[in-house]
C-alpha cells in the first residue's frame, strides 16, 4: 500500500513561483509512473504532469515550459516546480502514483492572485 503527502501549496502573485513536493512511503513508488494533477473550481481533474520511473516527463500543453516535474527515488519523492504562474494555474494540485487502484494525495491548494 502506498501513501503520499503533499506539500508546498500557497498564496503566489502572478510569475511567481512555487515548488509541490510528494513524499510516498509503504510501496514500490520507485518503479512506478508518478505525476501530478490539478482541480480549479467548477472544473474536472486534469493531468499536469508524469514522469516515469525512469525520469521520462510529459506535461499538458498548457504548462510546458513553465512546469517541471522530477523525482527522487531515493527518496521516494515526487516534486512539481511551477514557474510563471498564472492566475488561470490556480487549482487544487493532486500527487498520483499509477498502482491499481490509483493512489493520490490529499491535495494542496495553489492560488495565484495580485
Amino acid at each position: 500500500q502506498v501513501q503520499l503527502v503533499e506539500s508546498g501549496g500557497g498564496l503566489v502573485q502572478p510569475g511567481g513561483s512555487l515548488r509541490l513536493s510528494c513524499a510516498a512511503s509503504g510501496g514500490i513508488s520507485s518503479i512506478l509512473d508518478m505525476g501530478w494533477y490539478r482541480q480549479a473550481p467548477g472544473k474536472e481533474r486534469n493531468l499536469v504532469a508524469l514522469i516515469s520511473s525512469g525520469g521520462r516527463t510529459t506535461y499538458v500543453d498548457s504548462v510546458k515550459g513553465r512546469f517541471t516535474i522530477s523525482r527522487d527515488n531515493a527518496k521516494n519523492t515526487v516534486y512539481l516546480q511551477l514557474s510563471s504562474l498564472k492566475p488561470e494555474d490556480t487549482a487544487v494540485y493532486y500527487c498520483y502514483v499509477r498502482t491499481f487502484p490509483a493512489t493520490w494525495g490529499q491535495g494542496t491548494q495553489v492560488t495565484v492572485s495580485s
